[in-house]
C-alpha cells in the first residue's frame, strides 16, 4: 500500500462517496478530460467495465499521482461533489498527511522493535477482517447518537496493546475509521505519566510538529478527533479526584495525570471519542464514573487459534502433538495459552525442552514447573557445557533479574529505567543480553526503557528471588519479606499480582528447588519460606473472624502449585468457613484438589460459572471436570461437620446438577441448610426434590432467585409431604410463582407438620393468596412465619389475612413488606390484631405507604395486644406526628412490644423528646431503630440522657453514628462506651 495521501485507497475512498449516477457520469466526463490537461485518456472499454476500486487503481498506474488528482479534482466539480475537493485539498493541504506518515512510521517501529508483537509473526501485522469488523462497530457514525467512549477489556498480555498498534496502522493507511476520524491520537498511560507537565496540544503534537499550529486544525473538528488511552488502570485513582485539578483548554499545561483525567472525565474535547483499554480488575464504580461506557472483552487466542500456534512453532506433526496435547490437559496451562505473549512462552520453553531432549511430562506438571524451564533456559547453554565465566555471568545476571522483579512487585513497578536495572546489578552487556533472550523487552517509544517480556514473567522471578536471596540485601526499602508477600497475596491486598504468591508456593515443590540448586550451586531459602507461609495461616486462624481474612481461592492455587499432600492437609484443617467464586474451569480444578481435605469444614458457599454448557458433548475433557465437580460436591459426605452449604449464580448443566443431587441424597450428608440461588436447574429438577425426601437433617431450603417450573413446583411439594423430610424454613423469594402454584402449596401447609417459614416474596401470587390463606386457617396447619413481601397484594387479600390472624393458632409472624397498604386495610387487620384470638407477636409492614393517620390504629393494638413483641414500620412517611401517636401507646401498661424499627420514617428531632420518654418509662422495649432519618444534635442528646436513666432498658439502638456532626459522634460513642448494655448500630 502507497504511503502517501495520494495512494489507490485514497482515490477509492473519495470514489465511494459518489452515489450510482454520480459515478457513471464522472466515467463519461473520464472520457475526455485528461485530453484537456495533455494526458493520453484511459481506454473507454476498461474504463466502462471498471469498478470503483478498479477505477482508482487504474488512474493511479495510467498517471502520476498528483496528476490522478488533478483529475479527479476537476471531476468532481463538474458533477456537484465541491465537497469532496475541499475535504481532500484540506488533508493534502493540511497538517492530517504528516500525522498520518508520522503515526505509519512510529507503529511499524513499534511493532518490528517490540518482541511482544514480534511474538505474532505467525500473524499479518494488518488488521485481519475478523478484527476490522470488530472495531469498525466501536464507534456510531458522525452525526449519529451512539457511544463515544469504549473500554476495551482484558487481562495482561491478552493482546489489547497489539490491537491498538494495528488499529493505529491500519487508521494511518486510510483501511479503518477513515470516514469517522481526522485524528487518532495514542496515549501509552504508564508512558504518557511519566512525563513532565504538558498541555494537550503538546501532547497531541509530540514527535511529529515542532509547534503547535496543527492543534487549531484539530479543534476544529474535535468531534472528529479519537483519543486512546492504553492502560486505563493507571489512571483509576485519578477519577475521584477533585475538579479544581482538571483542566478544560488544549493549550493549558497541568500534569500529564490530571490532562488525561480531564479528557476521561469530559472536561477537555468532550465531542471527542475515547478508546480506553485496561486490565478486567479495577476498582468498582470507574465505569459508572465515566458515564457507562460501552464495554468490550477481548477472549484471547480460541482453541483452533492455539493449536494453530503450536504447529507454526514446532512444525514438526509429531512434536505438536506431544507438545499440545500435554499443555490441553493441564487446564492453567492451556488458559493460559489464550494469551499470546504467554502461548509463545509455553510454546518457547517445551521447544527448548525438546531440543535438549528432555522429556515434556515434568516440565507441564505445574504452570510453576514450566516458567522454571522457561526462566533456567534462556541463561543455561543447549550444549550443557558452560564457557569459562558464562555460568557466573548466568548466575549474576538470573539474579539481577529477580532482584528487579521483586523490586517492581513491591513499588507496583513495571517499566524501569536503566538506573533501575543498574541498582539491581545489571550493567554492561546484561542488558542486550537480556533483550536477546526475550526476558526484556524496551518499552514504546522511550529510549531506555525496559518491561519483562509479561507481567507473569516478572512475578514468577520476583517469586524465585525469595529462594536465592534475602530481602534485607535488597538495595530498594520496599521489598518486604516472604510472610509479607504471602499475607500480602492471600489477602488480595495488591490486585495486580496474579500469580505471585502461586509462584512462591510451586517453587517449594522439591523437583523446582533442584532445578534452581543446579543452576546457583548454593543452597536455597525454601525452608524459610514454607515456615513464613505456616506462620501466616496460623496467625489468621488464631485472629479475630473477620479481621484478617484468607482468600480461600488464592490459597488453593498456592497448594495446587505447592503439591505437598502433608501441608494441604494441615492448612485445610484450619478452615470451618470458606467462600469463593469458581470462574473458569482452572479454579474448579484447584478447589477440587483442596476442598476435598476440608475434614473440618462447617459452611461452604460458591458459585460456579462459565465451566459447564448445557448440551455439551460428553468429551474425555467434559468427564474431567465433572470429576472434579464431583471432588467438590464430595464434601457433604467425607465431611461430617458440613452443616451449610449455598450454591448461587451457577450454570450447572444436567450432570453437574445429578452430581450434586446424588451428594445430597446419600446417607453420611448431614447438610442442615441449603441454599440454592438464582441457579438453573437444566431439567434436573426431579432429582433435586427426591434427594429433600432423603434429607432428614435438612431444616432450611433457600431457592430464592432460582425459577420454578409448574412441575418443579409439584416435585417440591410433593417432597415437603414426604414424612422423612425435614425441611422447617422453605425460602421462595423471586421464584417465579404464580397463582396456580398455591394449589399445590395449601397441600403442604396442612400435610406438613415441620415446616414453620415460608418466604414467597416477589411473586406474583394474585388470587391464589386465597388458596394459601385457607390453609392457613386449617387446624392442621402448624405454619408460623410468613412472607409475603413485594407479592402485589390486592384488596381481597387483606381480607384473606385478616381471616388468618383470627384463626391460626400457629401464626406468629406476619411480613408484608413493599405492598400498598391502604388506610382501610391496614384498620381491618389492626381490627384482627385487637382480638384475643390472634396469636401474632411480630408484624412487618415496611414501605407499605403507610401514613400517621394509619399510626392511631396501629397505637390501638399497641395499647391493647399483649402478645405483640416486635413492629417494623420503617420506609413509611408517618413522620413526627405518626411517632407520637405510636410513643403514647408504648407507654400504656398493657404494651409489651420489645422490638420497634422506624427507620427512614421522615423523622426530626422534634420527635425525640416523645420517644426520650418511651425509653425511660417502657419496661419492654430492647431494640429501637432510627436509622436513615434527619435527627438534630439537640434531638440526640434527648435520647443519651435518657439512655443514662437507670430505669432504660434499651439494649440496641439503630443510627448510623458517621451521618452526624463530629459533636454529635462524640456523644453517641461515649453514652456506647459508658454503657456496657448497649450497642448502636446501623446494620
Amino acid at each position: 500500500m502507497a504511503a502517501s495521501f495520494f495512494s489507490e485507497f485514497g482515490l477509492l475512498w473519495y470514489l465511494g462517496e459518489l452515489r450510482k449516477d454520480e459515478f457513471r457520469k464522472f466515467k463519461l466526463l473520464l472520457k475526455e478530460e485528461p485530453l484537456h490537461l495533455g494526458l493520453q485518456p484511459i481506454p473507454w472499454a476498461e474504463v466502462k467495465k471498471a469498478s470503483r476500486e478498479d477505477l482508482a487503481g487504474l488512474l493511479v498506474q495510467r498517471y502520476e499521482e498528483k496528476q490522478a488528482w488533478d483529475v479527479t479534482f476537476i471531476l468532481f466539480q463538474k458533477i456537484g461533489r465541491k465537497d469532496l475537493c475541499e475535504k481532500a485539498k484540506m488533508e493534502i493541504t493540511g497538517h492530517m498527511k504528516t500525522y498520518r506518515a508520522h503515526v505509519k512510521e512510529r507503529f511499524s517501529r513499534m511493532w518490528f522493535r517490540d518482541p511482544v508483537t514480534r511474538m505474532y509473526e505467525y500473524f499479518e501485522k494488518d488488521l485481519t477482517p475478523k478484527e476490522r469488523g470488530y472495531l469498525e462497530f466501536f464507534f456510531a457514525p458522525q452525526g449519529e447518537a451512539g457511544n463515544r467512549m469504549v473500554v476495551l477489556r482484558g487481562i495482561s498480555g491478552i493482546g489489547k496493546t497489539t490491537l491498538l498498534v494495528k488499529l493505529m496502522l491500519a487508521w494511518a493507511e486510510g483501511m479503518l475509521y477513515q470516514d469517522r476520524f481526522s485524528y487518532v491520537f495514542y496515549f501509552s498511560c504508564r508512558e504518557a505519566t511519566r512525563l513532565p507537565p504538558a498541555s494537550l496540544a503538546a501532547l497531541a503534537c509530540r514527535g511529529w510538529s515542532d509547534t503547535l499550529t496543527p492543534v487549531a486544525e484539530m479543534a476544529s473538528q474535535p468531534e472528529r478527533l479519537l483519543f486512546i488511552l492504553d492502560g486505563l488502570e493507571e489512571l483509576t485513582d485519578d477519577l475521584d479526584g477533585p475538579e479544581s485539578d482538571l483542566c478544560c483548554d488544549w493549550m493549558e499545561q497541568r500534569p500529564v495525570r490530571a490532562v488525561l483525567s480531564s479528557l476521561l472525565r469530559r472536561r477537555l474535547v468532550p465531542e471527542s471519542c475515547l478508546l480506553l483499554a485496561t486490565v478486567p480488575v479495577y476498582p468498582r464504580g470507574v465505569e459508572d464514573r465515566l458515564g457507562g461506557p460501552e464495554v468490550r472483552t477481548m477472549a484471547g487466542f480460541s482453541d483452533a487459534e492455539r493449536k494453530l500456534y503450536f504447529c507454526c512453532i514446532f512444525r514438526e506433526r509429531s512434536h505438536v502433538v506431544e507438545a499440545f496435547s500435554l499443555v490441553r490437559d493441564n487446564e492453567q496451562l492451556f488458559t493460559m495459552c489464550r494469551i499470546p505473549v504467554l502461548c509463545w512462552v509455553v510454546c518457547t520453553c517445551l521447544k527448548q525442552e525438546l531440543e535438549r531432549g528432555r522429556d515434556l511430562a515434568p516440565t507441564c506438571r505445574r504452570t510453576t514447573s514450566l516458567y522454571a524451564s522457561f526462566l533456567l533456559n534462556l541463561f543455561t547453554p543447549k550444549a550443557g557445557a558452560w564457557a569459562p565465566d558464562e555460568q557466573g555471568q548466568g548466575r549474576g545476571r538470573l539474579k539481577g533479574l529477580c532482584s528487579l522483579a521483586a523490586e517492581g512487585m513491591w513499588s507496583d513497578t513495571f517499566i524501569f529505567s536503566m538506573e533501575d536495572l543498574q541498582r539491581n546489578g545489571l550493567v554492561g552487556a546484561d542488558v542486550p543480553a537480556l533483550l536477546d533472550g526475550k526476558a526484556l523487552r524496551e518499552c514504546g517509544d522511550t529510549e531506555g526503557s525496559y518491561a519483562f517480556v509479561h507481567a507473569c514473567v516478572q512475578e514468577f522471578c520476583a517469586a524465585t528471588f525469595y529462594l536465592v536471596s534475602s530481602h534485607t540485601d535488597h538495595p530498594h526499602p520496599a521489598v518486604g519479606s516472604a510472610e509479607a508477600l504471602l499475607s500480602t497475596y492471600l489477602q488480595r491486598t495488591k490486585v495486580q499480582w496474579i500469580y505471585l504468591g502461586c509462584f512462591l508456593c510451586g517453587l517449594l515443590h522439591g523437583q523446582e528447588q533442584e532445578k534452581l540448586q543446579a543452576f546457583f550451586g548454593a543452597p536455597l531459602h525454601g525452608e524459610d519460606v514454607e515456615r513464613a507461609l505456616r506462620r501466616h495461616l496460623e496467625n489468621v486462624n488464631e485472629s479475630t473472624p473477620g479481621q484478617r481474612e484468607v482468600d480461600f481461592l488464592a490459597l488453593c492455587y498456592c497448594l495446587f502449585e505447592m503439591e505437598n499432600a502433608g501441608f494441604l492437609h494441615w492448612a485445610m484443617d484450619l478452615f470451618l468457613d470458606v467462600r469463593f467464586s469458581i470462574m473458569d474451569r482452572s479454579d474448579l480444578v484447584v478447589s477440587a484438589y483442596c476442598l476435598k481435605h476440608c475434614s473440618s469444614l462447617r459452611k461452604l458457599r460458591l458459585s460456579i460459572q462459565n465451566v459447564f454448557a448445557e448440551g455439551e458433548a460428553d468429551t474425555s475433557m467434559s468427564s474431567y471436570y465433572l470429576v472434579c465437580w464431583y471432588q467438590v460436591c464430595s464434601a457433604l459426605t467425607t465431611n461430617e461437620n458440613l452443616r451449610e452449604l449455598q450454591v448461587e449464580d451457577s450454570n450447572l448443566n444436567g450432570p453437574a446438577f445429578r452430581t450434586l443431587s446424588r451428594q445430597l441424597k446419600h446417607p453420611r450428608c448431614r447438610l442442615q441448610k441449603l441454599q440454592i440461588k438464582n441457579v438453573s436447574f437444566s431439567g434436573e429438577s426431579w432429582l433435586f426434590f427426591e434427594a429433600l425426601m432423603h434429607s432428614p437433617d435438612l431444616q432450611h431450603l433457600d431457592l430464592s432467585g432460582t425459577s420454578l417450573s409448574r412441575d418443579d413446583v409439584a416435585s417440591l411439594c410433593n417432597a415437603l409431604k414426604n414424612p422423612v423430610c425435614g425441611i422447617e424454613k422453605l425460602l421462595l423469594a423471586n421464584c417465579g410463582l404464580l397463582a396456580d402454584d398455591c394449589e399445590a402449596f395449601k397441600g403442604v401447609l396442612v400435610r406438613s407438620s415441620k415446616l414453620r417459614l415460608l418466604n414467597v416474596s416477589y411473586n406474583y401470587l394474585d388470587h391464589g393468596l386465597s388458596l394459601l390463606c385457607e390453609a392457613l386457617c386449617h387446624p392442621a396447619c402448624t405454619l408460623e412465619a410468613l412472607v409475603l413481601g413485594c407479592c402485589y397484594l390486592r384488596e381481597r387479600c387483606w381480607r384473606n389475612l385478616y381471616e388468618v390472624l383470627l384463626c391460626s393458632k400457629s401464626l406468629i409472624h406476619l411480613d408484608v413488606n413493599t405492598n400498598v397498604l391502604k388506610y382501610e386495610d391496614l384498620s381491618l387487620l389492626c381490627q384482627a390484631l385487637r382480638q384475643p384470638s390472634c396469636q401474632l407477636m411480630s408484624l412487618c409492614v415496611l414501605n407499605c405507604f403507610i401514613t400517621a393517620k394509619g399510626c392511631r390504629d396501629l397505637a390501638c393494638v399497641l395499647a391493647g395486644n399483649l402478645k405483640l413483641r416486635s413492629l417494623q414500620i420503617g420506609h413509611n412517611d408517618i413522620g413526627d406526628d405518626g411517632v407520637r401517636l405510636l410513643c403514647q401507646a408504648l407507654l400504656h401498661p398493657r404494651c409489651c412490644l420489645e422490638n420497634l424499627g422506624l427507620g427512614a420514617c421522615k423523622l426530626t428531632g422534634a420527635c425525640c423528646e416523645d420517644l426520650a420518654s418511651v425509653l425511660v418509662r417502657s419496661p419492654t422495649l430492647r431494640t429501637l431503630n432510627l436509622s436513615r432519618n434527619t435527627l438534630d444534635h439537640d434531638g440526640v442528646v434527648a435520647l443519651c440522657e435518657a439512655l443514662r436513666h437507670p430505669e432504660c432498658r434499651l439494649r440496641i439502638l439503630g443510627l448510623k453514628i458517621a451521618e452526624f456532626d463530629e459533636e454529635t459522634q462524640r456523644l453517641l460513642m461515649a453514652e456506647e462506651e459508658r454503657n456496657p448494655f448497649l450497642t448502636i448500630t446501623d446494620d
